[in-house]
This record gives structure tokens, C-alpha cells and sequence, in this order.
């Protein structure tokens, strides 16, 4: 079957039909036949079962308070909090009030005192407005343990419950933000106190505040939290001998590898995704050739939308990556034709075909996608007949082709006649630019060519099964997928791309661009940022991609239910119940939104669950411990063991109020910065730290970083700027040894395995082999695997490990990229480059690169062969800096103190709104989040930072743009 690919530039996402959606979609599976003679017509493709066209799941959305509450009231004192040594043994017992009062009744019939009658029909109602309370007097200080507020249909959405032994200064002991009325309860009061209010903030309904009852217990075992015997973390003594690294082992899968003669065997996975590479949320094409709703009618930019390339289909960790291999022998010694022999491997049956290579640049109207060649199919009939005929063909071996010395139709390495040849560049038009500037055919023929070394290829795959095959894998899914879109360079293998003129023809990023080596994400045209933390390294391996998606199933299962947190996915039935009864978030998503960073404080009375807060008390020996209430780290939300039922046990952290000033720079512009501080709903602890969710991106390349290349940069005494940088040492928690810690905000991680084993039981109370019991929390004194707890297996750990070490790192958007003439480009692709490199001049010129250093080189210590012998440009050098006390807490992590820091990393810094998805999400920067924008951050650098904050506050408003134009760069 000889044929020629014809296209069509695809309707905008809403209007696509299925008949539309079809076409496009046999466009892509006409890769694979033979190469075609000019002029000949397409085949029809067979119907295989479109797929469906995923929508991006929404961000995360925190329910953030709305009442104007401008500073929180201050939480129960000591004084008034139980005594110590009070009794908890036995479950509480009802507590009455003397009396009750309120703000206002409706009317004399639905007074304060209905609400503590013990009638479950009567009950108090309010006037109708928000700042109406109820207050419950219990004639002298009452030890009390638990609330029980039953509504009425009018219920408050947002209000307070405090306490008082006077009836005149108030404490907060709760406050509620989203309630939906009900039975609400509330456990671990702690209060010892005469007064008990709810005090309104914002109504549910246009009626009344109204409560049926409001009933009170002491304090005991079904309702308050005993003190736990905490035990200090332990932490290697300064100077404490680092132990060897471990011998290098051969990778878990090779990405490429040279044969004896120079053959050249590049092998990647790839993963189902719902449309191409290309296709935006809106029809685009070039002035004079078709529809462009990237602009209005006066040429101002629109955005209408997403399209869907970089997310996820549903059920995309199940049968639905598959394996490529390209084997090119242009280095071979004598070839004076070079190919390329495409092999892949699936999981199930396919039809033949679904290769395409080369962009279609010389035809007006392909801006969304389009190729010229499909390749060479060495079995037109895979194509042809309507079935799935090419049969699953085992991995090859490591190192070696699978038929080194055979083939099929005598080319050798081909599998079967599934195989693909690629061997020329097609014939395509020449061109010519016409009145607006855009080029098109001029009629001028230029001939095919031999392939040669350098020559940068595009290449998309295709999924293209068949019902039948699907059913004998136990799969109801679709049959039909599109794929990633990747750019091969001849002789030297995969690369990072971009587009350029004509028509978004791929090229290869430069190497200055590559922030996370080969493997960083390409520019992205689908209008999916909210998407680029969640990509694999560009060459991810293709055993690995498998491993990579089912790890990405554990980041967004919710670990209690077994949820997956994007619709259309398949209850993950291993995670059901593995949670603990109190925690922060239910997945690691509820934290690292869109594997960013967490909600930032952002409005007064705020609850802090979505970062972490990590706790201690001071013994008698002035030595930090773990916190009798909350351990290592507060667990704000609750459960109901037996029902699920969510449960407030006094855990909460919030925004009490903000700490502002305001800094004027050289050219007098006035910025504004908060310092977020915080309340307890509990105890203050002695000592405490607030923490924001870091991206999760390249922390695989950070983990493959050498020892030995963190260690050469500290600084024995500091440099003419005061910056000396220290490294940070910890246990390994498994086998003791002394090992360099580079993760978390003190760097006191030491592993990736390790930092996802305490994410998992600080932030979701869930247990590892790490951390095997809830215990654990407490100090390491019965955190052993004398008693082990159901949670994370070896294998739910080490595919969450892997997952994580695999996350690629965008590419820095320094280059332009060539959208075609009148195509208003993405926001976050609209790059000045001269600015972005007078911006790195200007962070260079400032010092920010002491700390902040550009380039680092990874060794070969990691599992991951895409991680290996990297020069990568995250922008940090690991190690620990004094950034003075405007920036310092009072927790102290092994040779971490309270004003030290790991440097963060800086790339995708430039992501971090486009990545939350949401201008309802507030994110921000440093440890707590507390600053808004990056120039609030850059005034936040205190101690070894403040030479490089003087010269960032003395830049002229040109260098300051330029200098942020390249941090978004990154």
C-alpha cells in the first residue's frame, strides 16, 4: 500500500466532533505504511476507536476564609488550657452550661437557651446577619474536652468558637471555614475555662444563624489526646566521617548504547496522550491561510483554553505505554546512506503502522500537526487489514539487539514486519515568502535526500489496537492514542525541542537551554503548564515509562479511599486504608499542587494543612525534643477511624496575622513585604517551623549530583561577600550510616527514598519500611519494626522513589520560538531573548550565583541511566547558608539552625503561577511562602545573601526587568 498523508487544520477543541477528531487521528496512524510517490492519494484508515479527548482536571482549590477578619483572635493561653495530669482514662461525660446568651433571637421563641434544652426541636436562631454569636456560661472554670454544634437548615459557613474566663477577652479555639452545617464536632478542646461562644463570620443562608443544640463533655479517652513520650531525633556530630558512597552498579535500564561497529541503538518509552504535541486550546493558522482565534479582531492576544498533550488519559498506568528503538547505523564505518530501524515494543497486539517522521513545513495549513514521511512499513498488510496483527514482542536484552544477526526481508536488527524503515529525507516544495511575509510552495520540487549525521528528525508514535487485543489484556479502554512528539538528531539521539519557521518545524534546543540535561522538557504548544512538573526526562526509558506512570498513580492516590485525584481512573485498591487517623493531606497532590509548590499564607485565619509545620519542645537540658502533642510535625485534619467521617482534634496551624513592611528601592519603588505568623489551635510549641512544599521536579538529577561535587564548594571561612555555605550531615535511617543530606529545607534528607518515606508519614500519616509505625512520629525511640503498622509496601516506596527520580525539568525559554505569522504566541513562549541574557549577566554580575550556582555535573551513582553524567543547570549548590533573622525560626535540623537554609533550586522557578493553574491558588516563595513575586523573595535574602540583595535593591529598573525576565526564563 503506497500512499501520500494529506492534513487538515483541526477545529478548536469544543467544536472537534468525533468525525473531525477521527480524521485527524487517522492522520497520524498513516505513519508506518510505505513511503508514498508525490500526488497519491490517502487510504482510509479503518475505524479504530478514537480517543477520548481528556480535559485537564482542575487544580486544587483551598477553602480560604472570606469573613473580613483583619487579625485572628489569639489563641487559648496556657492558663487556660487543661492542667497537667488530668485524668483521661475514662471516655467524657456530658458537661451542661448554667446559662446562655446571644447577640440577638429572631424572637422570644427561639432564644439562647433553646439551644442548650436538651429539645431536639427547639432551637436558637439569630438575626439576620453575619456577626451574630451564642455564648455558654458554666458559672466557674470547667475542664472541657468536646463541642457538638447541631444545625438547623440556616447554618454558619464561617465562624469561630472561643473561650473565656471572663466573658470579655476572648481566645479562639476553632475557627471554620466551608462548613456545610449539619452535626458538627470538636474534639481535644483543651480548654479549662467559664465561657464557650461560636461566634459568626459569614452565614450559609440568607436566614439566620440557627442551632438545635449545642452540647459540651469533659475531657477524656474518646475525645482528648494524651501527651506522647517523645524521643530527640539523633544526627551525626559535626565532622562525623561521611560513609563511601556505594559502588556503581549498572543502571536499572539503558536509554543508548553503541554496538562494536558503531551502530548507534537508542530506546525510549512512551505513554497515551489524548491529542498532538501542537494543538492548542483554539484554531490557529497564518495570516491569509485559515481560521486564527489566537487573536481578536484587533490583534490582541486570546486564550481560550488548553489543549490536551501533556496530561494524563484515564487508566495511563494501565497497558498504555509502550517501548521505542531506534537503531541507526550513520556512524557506521562505509555507510554512505544511513538509516534508521524503528522497533516497538507494546503490551498488547497493534496494528501496523503509527510511525511518522519529518514535519509537514511546505504546506500551508499544518500548524496544529502534520508529517511528510510515515516511514517504511515492512508488512503493508499490519497496515491494511482491520485487525491487530502485530503480535507482542518480548524487551530486548540489555546492550544488544534483540536480532543482531537476522531480521526481516534482509534488514537486519528489524523485529517483524511491524518494523519500520526510515532512510531519507522526503521530497517536499520549496519556498518563497508572499505578502504578509508567510512562506509558501514555490512550486520549486526538492528532491529526497540521503539521511546524514546531524540531520534533526520529529517523531511521533501511535497506539493502535483493536478491541480484541485489548480484551485479552483485561482492559475496557480505549484502543487508540496518540503519543508524545520527540525530536531524534541522527548519530547522536534524542533532544529536547522547540519550533521554529516554517511552521513550528522542530529543531533542537541548544545546550544552554537544557536545564535538566537531554532529558528536559520541550517547549510546550498545547497550553498545558499546569502539566510541565509532571513530565518524564525527554529520553526516559522504556521499561522506565511504565515505572514512571504507576509511581505517578501512588503521587495522586488518595491513601485513604484509594481515589485517584483525576476522574476516569481506576480505584488504586492497595492504597484503601493505609492512611492514619490524623494527618495534613490525603496525597502528596493536596501539597504539591501539580507537583509545585503548596498554598501559600495568604489571608488571615488561613489553615496551614497544605504545607508542613515541623514542631519540638526543649527538655530540661535545653536539648530540642519532638512535641508531646504533635511529635515531629503537626497533623492538622482527622478521621473517624470507623466511619471516615472528617473530625476536628485541635491540630490546626493557621494565619493569625502579617508582619508588614515596606522596602524602597534606588529608584524609589516601594515593595511591600509580609512575613506570615501564625496560631495554634493547641499548644505553641517552644519550637517551630513553617514549611511550604517544594516542586518536585529534577530531584532525581539533584540525587545523582556526586558527594564529592556538593562538598568542593563549602567554605572553610566566608568570601568577600560573607558567603560560606555548609554542608548538612544525617543518618541514613535504614542502615545508621553517615551520610551528605540535600533534600528538604534544612537539608536533612539524605535520599530520595527517604525524604518520600517522611513526606509519607509527617504529612499523610502513612508508614513505609522506612518509618514502619505511626510511633516514629514521636522520635526514634519506638520507631522500630518491633511493631509495624499496614501502609507503604518495598514496592508502593520504591515506585513513589522512582517516579520522583524520573520528573524532568523544562527547558529555560530563553530562545524564540517560531509560531507561524499572525499566531499570537503562548504567554510563557514569548521570550525576549536579548533581556533573558542581559538578566543572566545581571545575576551573575550580583553574586547570586555563590550560592545559587548554575551548573553542576552528575555522576553515576543513580539507578537511572537518564539521570547519569548530566550538566545540568538547577541553580543551587546544596548546601546550608545563614540567611540571617529575618528569615530564621528556632528549629534546629543536625547542623541546620534556625537561620540556615538549603539553597532551593531556581529552574522552573519561572513555572510556579502557570504550574498552580488557578488565580484563586495563592503560591509563593521561600521556606514559608511569604513572599508574593520574586523581587519580594530577592529583599527577603538576609546574612550570606545581603551583598546580593544591596546590589538587586541599587539595579536600575532596566537591569531589575532584565533580571527577572530571565528568572522566569528558568
Amino acid at each position: 500500500m503506497k500512499y501520500h498523508v494529506t492534513v487538515k487544520q483541526p477545529r478548536s477543541r469544543a467544536a472537534l466532533t468525533l468525525t473531525a477528531l477521527f480524521f485527524a487521528a487517522a492522520l497520524s496512524a498513516c505513519g508506518g505504511a510505505d513511503k508514498a510517490p508525490e500526488g497519491s492519494s490517502a487510504a482510509p484508515a479503518p475505524n479504530a476507536g478514537e480517543p477520548v479527548l481528556e480535559v485537564p482536571a482542575p487544580a486544587p482549590s483551598p477553602t480560604l476564609p472570606v469573613g473580613d477578619t483583619p487579625v485572628a483572635t489569639p489563641s487559648l493561653p496556657p492558663q487556660q488550657q487543661l492542667p497537667a495530669g488530668i485524668d483521661l482514662s475514662n471516655p467524657g461525660v456530658a458537661v451542661k452550661p448554667l446559662a446562655a446568651t446571644s447577640s440577638s433571637s429572631a424572637n422570644q421563641g427561639s432564644n439562647a437557651s433553646k439551644a442548650i434544652d436538651g429539645i431536639a426541636t427547639t432551637r436558637w436562631e439569630s438575626a439576620q446577619q453575619n456577626d451574630e454569636w451564642i455564648q455558654f456560661d458554666f458559672g466557674a472554670k470547667t475542664p472541657l474536652g468536646y463541642v457538638k454544634l447541631t444545625w438547623e437548615n440556616a447554618y454558619g459557613k464561617e465562624y469561630a468558637i472561643e473561650a473565656s474566663d471572663d466573658g470579655t477577652t476572648w481566645y479562639q479555639l476553632r475557627y471554620v471555614t466551608g462548613a456545610k452545617g449539619g452535626t458538627e464536632e470538636f474534639f481535644n478542646l483543651n480548654a479549662n475555662v467559664r465561657h464557650i461562644r461560636m461566634r459568626g463570620i459569614v452565614r450559609g443562608t440568607q436566614y439566620g444563624y440557627s442551632l438545635f443544640e449545642v452540647e459540651f463533655k469533659s475531657p477524656g479517652s474518646d475525645n482528648s489526646l494524651p501527651l506522647l513520650a517523645t524521643s530527640a531525633e539523633k544526627f551525626p556530630p559535626a565532622g562525623a566521617p561521611l560513609a563511601a558512597a556505594p559502588a556503581v552498579q549498572a543502571p536499572l535500564e539503558m536509554v543508548q548504547f553503541s554496538l562494536p561497529d558503531g551502530t548507534l541503538v537508542t530506546r525510549f518509552g512512551m505513554v497515551g496522550r489524548s491529542r498532538h504535541a501542537r494543538e492548542r486550546g483554539e484554531d490557529w493558522n497564518e495570516i491569509g491561510y485559515g481560521v486564527n482565534d489566537t487573536v481578536d479582531a484587533a490583534g490582541k492576544p486570546v486564550d481560550k483554553g488548553p489543549g490536551a498533550h501533556l496530561n494524563f488519559v484515564a487508566n495511563y498506568f494501565k497497558n498504555r505505554t509502550w517501548g521505542v528503538e531506534f537503531i541507526d547505523n550513520s556512524k557506521v564505518a562505509g555507510v554512505t546512506k544511513p538509516k534508521l530501524i524503528v522497533n516497538q515494543y507494546y503490551q498488547q497486539a497493534q496494528r501496523g503502522g503509527g510511525h511518522s517522521f519529518v514535519r509537514r513545513f511546505d504546506t500551508t495549513g499544518v500548524t496544529g500537526f502534520g508529517w511528510m514521511s510515515p516511514g517504511d512499513l515492512l508488512d503493508d498488510s499490519t497496515y491494511s487489514v482491520n485487525d491487530a496483527v502485530c503480535p507482542v514482542v518480548p524487551k530486548p536484552p540489555e546492550g544488544a539487539l534483540r536480532r543482531p544477526t537476522s531480521g526481516y526481508n534482509n534488514v537486519i536488527g528489524a523485529n517483524d514486519g511491524c518494523s519500520v524503515v526510515f532512510d531519507d529525507y522526503p521530497a517536499h516544495s520549496g519556498l518563497v515568502a508572499d505578502a504578509n511575509g508567510v512562506l509558501v510552495p514555490n512550486g520549486v520540487r526538492v528532491d529526497s535526500r540521503a539521511l546524514k549525521v546531524g540531520d534533526p528528525i520529529e517523531f511521533t508514535g501511535s497506539f493502535f489496537s483493536s478491541r480484541a487485543a485489548m480484551d485479552a489484556v483485561g482492559d475496557p479502554g480505549a484502543v487508540r492514542y496518540y503519543t508524545n512528539e520527540l525530536t531524534y538528531v541522527v548519530g547522536t539521539g534524542l533532544r529536547p525541542w522547540y519550533g521554529v519557521q516554517p511552521r513550528l518545524m522542530n529543531a533542537p534546543l541548544p545546550a544552554e537551554t537544557l536545564s535538566g540535561g537531554v532529558g528536559s522538557v520541550s517547549y510546550d504548544y498545547a497550553d498545558n503548564a499546569q502539566y510541565i512538573f509532571q513530565q518524564p526526562h525527554n529520553n526516559i526509558g522504556m521499561q522506565n515509562m511504565q515505572r514512571f506512570v504507576e509511581g505517578r498513580r501512588w503521587i495522586h492516590t488518595n491513601l485513604w479511599t484509594g481515589d485517584h485525584t483525576e476522574a476516569n481512573n481506576d480505584r488504586n485498591e492497595a492504597a484503601i486504608g493505609l492512611q492514619g487517623p490524623r494527618f495534613n493531606q490525603s496525597s502528596c497532590f493536596g501539597c504539591h499542587i501539580n507537583n509545585g509548590r503548596g498554598v501559600a499564607p495568604s489571608v488571615v485565619n488561613q489553615r496551614l494543612d497544605t504545607m508542613a509545620v515541623r514542631t519540638a519542645a526543649i527538655d530540661a537540658g535545653g536539648k530540642q525534643v519532638p512535641h508531646p502533642t504533635y511529635g515531629l510535625a503537626v497533623q492538622m485534619n482527622a478521621r473517624s477511624p470507623a466511619t471516615g467521617k472528617a473530625q476536628d482534634w485541635g491540630m490546626g496551624v493557621r494565619v493569625a496575622s502579617f508582619d508588614v513592611t515596606t522596602v524602597k528601592l534606588a529608584d524609589g519603588t516601594p515593595v511591600e513585604l509580609r512575613k506570615p505568623t501564625v496560631a495554634f489551635d493547641g499548644p505553641t510549641p517552644a519550637a517551630f517551623s513553617l514549611r511550604s512544599a517544594q516542586p518536585m521536579i529534577g530531584m532525581g538529577l539533584l540525587e545523582a549530583v556526586s558527594d564529592a561535587e556538593i562538598l568542593s564548594r563549602v567554605r572553610a571561612t566566608p568570601d568577600a561577600d560573607g558567603v560560606k555555605g555548609q554542608a548538612n550531615y544525617a543518618y541514613d535511617p535504614e542502615t545508621g550510616a553517615v551520610r551528605l543530606g540535600r533534600y528538604g529545607w534544612k537539608a536533612s534528607k539524605v535520599s530520595l527514598r527517604h525524604q518520600a518515606a517522611a513526606a509519607a508519614l509527617l504529612d499523610m500519616s502513612v508508614t513505609s519500611p522506612v518509618y514502619p509505625n505511626r510511633d516514629c512520629l514521636a522520635g526514634p525511640a519506638k520507631c522500630t519494626s518491633a511493631k509495624v503498622e499496614k501502609g507503604l509496601t518495598e514496592e508502593n516506596l520504591t515506585l513513589i522513589t522512582r517516579y520522583v527520580r524520573l520528573l524532568a525539568v523544562p527547558a529555560q525559554r530563553s530562545m524564540v520560538s517560531g509560531f507561524p505569522k499572525g499566531v499570537s504566541p503562548l504567554s510563557y513562549l514569548d521570550v525576549n531573548p536579548a533581556q533573558v541574557s542581559a538578566g543572566a549577566k545581571v545575576f551573575d554580575t550580583m553574586r547570586c550565583t555563590a550560592c545559587h550556582v548554575a551548573t553542576l555535573q552528575t555522576g553515576e551513582g543513580s539507578e537511572m541511566a537518564e539521570t547519569r553524567n548530566q550538566t545540568i543547570k538547577p541553580y543551587t549548590d546544596l548546601l546550608l547558608h545563614d540567611m540571617g533573622t529575618g528569615l530564621a525560626d528556632n528549629l534546629t535540623e543536625g547542623q541546620a539552625a534556625g537561620s540556615m537554609w538549603r539553597t532551593p533550586a531556581l529552574w522552573g522557578v519561572g513555572y510556579t503561577e502557570l504550574v498552580a493553574a488557578s488565580k484563586s491558588v495563592p503560591v509563593g516563595y521561600l521556606h514559608d511562602s511569604r513572599a508574593r513575586t520574586l523581587t519580594e523573595a530577592i529583599l527577603w535574602h538576609d546574612g550570606e545573601g545581603a551583598a546580593s540583595r544591596k546590589r538587586f535593591e541599587a539595579l536600575t529598573k532596566a537591569d531589575r526587568d532584565a533580571l527577572l525576565a530571565f528568572l522566569r526564563s528558568l
